[in-house]
């Protein structure tokens, strides 16, 4: 078992968060308690879930520090995240101010929204939310209703807009084997004139970071993995999901029945479906020497789901 001062302060951070209580753990030592409260946070936060802490899992326990009100939330480099910047922008949506997908990132949508209520509101314009504006905020939040927001709206109507698969501007990644799948998928989809970009990062910043410079209408990752379960993840949090992705993902789970039995949709907050700002799906896989003989097949089904998505 890990000891020392670091599982220490992943205990307190846990505690913090509401997931540990001092009864059944040992101070210092990743005991099974500590483990139980990892995977119920990952589980809550929409982490896969491993009992494990990881990079992603330490990164979303440091967001989940932050209130809304606690700090100045600002654009700047890199942005700032944190649960607080993911209810700022649940506020400014439901208020009607477009903020794109509710992420807890604060970038250039996020701060231009700011600003416009900030003008709306007769306050200072200088895009930064204040002690002060996160006062007026909640003061006309009561007022607007718990509807879904302006962001769940757009997204709805960009999965109903139906653009063909010519001219669609696809992204698509791999993590860690099965790029035999994206190979022959890319084929498919060039024949059908769809303009590509490959990535195969192990960081889902910087696939998300490619995907979003190359400005794609979506984006679908690979990954093989050593259980036998196949799940297709689309980006969810309690306040917001992205319709195009689930659209999607339940249209692969369809597609791959026949290649992949009992394959599961479920909505994540996966690093990779953060990053991307369009529809994405992270299609997860079994263990990669049996995958690699199904890549023909595998691709195949995507290329039928990402068709039927894109009409």
């Amino acid at each position: 078992e890990d000891t020392g001062e670091a599982v220490r302060q992943l205990q307190r951070r846990l505690g913090a968060a509401g997931y540990l209580s001092d009864a059944g753990v040992i101070p210092g030592v990743y005991c099974a308690g500590t483990r139980q409260a990892i995977a119920d946070f990952q589980l809550d936060r929409g982490l896969a879930v491993t009992g494990l802490c990881d990079e992603g899992t330490w990164t979303t326990l440091i967001e989940a520090w932050w209130s809304l009100g606690d700090r100045p939330l600002m654009l700047r480099s890199p942005n700032l995240r944190g649960d607080d910047v993911a209810e700022l922008q649940r506020i400014l949506s439901r208020l009607g101010f477009d903020v794109g997908r509710i992420d807890g990132i604060f970038g250039s949508l996020a701060a231009r929204a700011m600003r416009q209520f900030q003008e709306n509101a007769g306050l200072d314009i200088d895009g930064v939310c204040t002690a002060e504006t996160v006062m007026v905020l909640r003061r006309l939040s009561k007022m607007s209703g718990d509807g879904p927001g302006i962001a769940a709206v757009r997204d709805t109507e960009h999965a109903r807009a139906g653009q063909p698969l010519a001219g669609r501007r696809v992204a698509l990644g791999s993590f860690g084997g099965l790029t035999s799948v994206l190979e022959v998928l890319s084929t498919l989809l060039r024949e059908h004139g769809a303009m590509l970009i490959e990535t195969v990062d192990d960081e889902a910043a910087q696939q998300g970071a490619t995907a979003n410079l190359f400005g794609a209408d979506v984006y679908v990752g690979v990954e093989a993995s050593d259980e036998p379960q196949s799940r297709v993840a689309f980006y969810a949090v309690p306040a917001f999901e992205s319709a195009g992705g689930r659209a999607l993902a339940h249209l692969i789970e369809r597609h791959m029945r026949d290649v992949v039995p009992r394959m599961t949709v479920h909505g994540m907050r996966l690093p990779i479906l953060r990053e991307t700002k369009m529809p994405a799906v992270l299609v997860t896989l079994g263990p990669t020497e049996v995958m690699m003989g199904r890549s023909q097949r595998i691709a195949d089904a995507l290329f039928l789901a990402l068709t039927a998505w894109a009409p």
